[in-house]
């Protein structure tokens, strides 16, 4: 629950470095607005920046736990949320630990000093932290299964640097903003390599594993990975089985001491988490659930379907769902001219330290959780992972594009000129995107995950690729859209909780077969099953909507309009990256984008208008 920073340098003492580490952990003010915490020692300095959830009048970072005699034995800074630490924290009591407050930090630094590195595989929830172990002089990164928290690092010739976020790493004298071709390739592939930054030289901990640094050097140890197993379960279990796994997530991820709000879009995976998080506040005693939804003006009423992205607005399916769940619910409506404010979307841009083609999505969400923090909402759940886990996309059962030889919704992405080469990238000069050969980069790193992937004996050639979507989803999809929802959350000090990201729940689904997780053509069928009870038959039937874009014409000439003046720039610093041909066919349009796809049209021309404020704001030097 924060946002932290650190560096280690087996060199130097690093006391005299705190401004510098301060400097770090300054950029991070947005994730932790509660209060900041230092700690330095020698060789190792770790800063937090406080988002208070839990144990808000004691829960201070960093963690650091003591001897009978006051010598300090570990160090730790957390971000996130442990959602088993009252059965860890009983657990650990029993074994002899003595606690000062109830905060989740303190839970963790204590099953360290238990456990070892063991420790990270006994977490549950949403977290990434550092830990360091004083009496070894080790430094130890560690990150959630399904990378919901992001935690990024820099090697150094002597030790390493850390951060929640990379505006933390490059507040440091020794980083600098520099993007080779590698790192232009990850940026436009839209198929995220774990592990992989844009930044050269930047690295992000893998989710699932444990990243050791010594004197000696790096080490690195993967502490879960997903499990293939022979589903046995009759259809019948299976579906309580999910409504149980579900309902425990849920519940857990409601721990705080705060209240925890709902994102409600009116969609069967937002719908589900709403319905069980209602009930289990009511039994709390904690009075009614609050739900958000986000709308544009005049969206519902201009409605233009799509017959793969969004048959409906939400809309009238958030207000039905709120009402027969009972929430107090709130539609957060957003217009043109917000959607359309240029320093937003630069603050789109600065969250992500990276520029992105998706333009009105990211400034929809972001101001989102502006309104959310406004409300005094500092966690939410969200339906983020479900369609991973269930089998959601249309992608994963179409066969042109689930039997494909790439990433299946790059195999969708290629089947639409505005995106062929990948999402955002058509108006890059042609000659570049043939030298740094975009679409290869994704197909090699598509054949890399593959091998990957964990199998049954004597499953079926059906059953074997319908596994391989689902590993491909939730660890080459799935990571990119929880970065940016992380990063949209925590810009306004918002908390995204996503409980579909359960470890036990997600075990259980992936080994789900997949006729089970859609039944008669419904998609995420099992998933509806298992809520029949909770929610009204519209919403239980209606089909999956893609997050909503801007329909109407006025945005598409609001970025047109920007893409024009920005052309005309030939000393901007995007210049040199644009394709003439392109760019002279985008402006001579006869009209701007509009309808249900038109996101994908204006991707290009977004891209280029957030390049151009990253290679500016950012002094990127591009080296290809």
């Amino acid at each position: 629950m924060s946002g932290l920073a650190g560096w280690v340098d087996f060199e130097r003492d690093l006391v005299p470095e705190a401004p510098t580490v301060r400097a770090m952990a300054d950029t991070l003010t947005h994730r932790g607005p509660d209060g900041p915490g230092e700690w330095i020692e020698g060789h190792a300095a770790l800063a937090h920046r406080r988002l208070a959830l839990l144990d808000r009048a004691h829960g201070q970072q960093p963690a650091v736990a003591e001897s009978a005699s006051g010598r300090s034995l570990a160090v730790l800074v957390l971000d996130g949320a442990i959602t088993n630490e009252p059965e860890l924290r009983r657990e650990l009591a029993a074994r002899g630990h003595r606690f000062t407050g109830r905060g989740d930090a303190e839970v963790a630094v204590h099953a360290f000093l238990e456990w070892g590195t063991d420790f990270a595989a006994r977490l549950e929830g949403l977290f990434a932290l550092a830990v360091w172990d004083v009496v070894r002089q080790e430094l130890h990164l560690v990150r959630d299964r399904l990378g919901v928290k992001p935690l990024a690092y820099f090697l150094t010739p002597s030790g390493v640097l850390f951060g929640s976020e990379p505006k933390a790493l490059l507040a440091h004298p020794a980083v600098r903003p520099l993007v080779d071709a590698d790192g232009l390739r990850e940026l436009f592939a839209h198929s995220r390599k774990p592990g992989t930054g844009v930044f050269h030289g930047m690295c992000e901990v893998l989710p699932g594993h444990v990243l050791t640094v010594r004197r000696s050097g790096t080490g690195r140890r993967r502490y879960w990975s997903l499990p293939a197993r022979r589903h046995e379960d009759t259809p019948e279990a299976t579906v309580a089985t999910v409504r149980g796994l579900l309902g425990e997530a849920v519940a857990t991820h409601l721990r705080a001491d705060v209240r925890v709000g709902a994102m409600l879009s009116g969609g069967i995976d937002s719908s589900a988490l709403t319905a069980l998080a209602a009930r289990a506040v009511a039994a709390s005693g904690a009075g009614r659930l609050r739900s958000f939804s986000v709308n544009f003006a005049g969206y519902a009423e201009n409605f233009e379907p799509h017959p793969t992205m969004r048959a409906t607005p939400d809309a009238p399916y958030a207000a039905l769902a709120a009402e027969h769940i009972g929430t107090e619910h709130t539609e957060i409506l957003l217009d043109t001219a917000a959607l359309a404010d240029p320093e937003v979307h630069a603050a789109a841009l600065r969250c992500q330290d990276t520029p992105s083609p998706l333009g009105d999505m990211d400034v929809s969400l972001l101001l989102f959780f502006e309104a959310l923090r406004g409300a005094g909402v500092t966690a939410v759940l969200s339906g983020e992972t479900a369609d991973e886990v269930f089998n959601g996309y249309f992608w994963s059962y179409d066969p042109r594009h689930s039997n494909s030889t790439t990433f299946p919704w790059i195999s969708f992405e290629r089947g639409h000129d505005a995106a062929a080469g990948g999402l955002g990238c058509s108006l890059v000069d042609r000659s570049l995107r043939r030298e740094l050969n975009f679409m290869e980069y994704a197909d090699q790193h598509y054949r890399d995950a593959l091998a990957e992937v964990p199998h049954v004996a004597g499953e079926s050639p059906a059953e074997r690729r319908a596994r391989e979507i689902t590993y491909l989803a939730l660890t080459r999809w799935a990571p990119t859209h929880l970065d940016r929802a992380d990063r949209m959350s925590m810009a306004h000090g918002v908390q995204l909780r996503p409980p579909f990201c359960d470890r036990a729940l997600v075990e259980y689904v992936y080994n789900v077969p997949a006729e089970l997780k859609r039944v008669n053509g419904q998609e995420k069928s099992l998933l509806r099953a298992a809520v029949a009870d909770l929610l009204p038959r519209r919403v239980l039937e209606r089909p999956k909507s893609a997050y909503p874009t801007v329909q109407e014409a006025a945005y598409g000439e609001f970025v047109r309009h920007r893409f024009g003046e920005l052309a005309k720039d030939t000393a901007a610093p995007v210049a040199p990256l644009l394709d003439a041909g392109a760019t002279s066919a985008a402006l001579d349009a006869a009209r701007a984008p509009s309808g249900a796809f038109a996101w994908v049209e204006r991707a290009s021309m977004e891209m280029v208008l957030q390049l151009n404020t990253w290679l500016t704001e950012y002094g990127v030097e591009l080296r290809l």
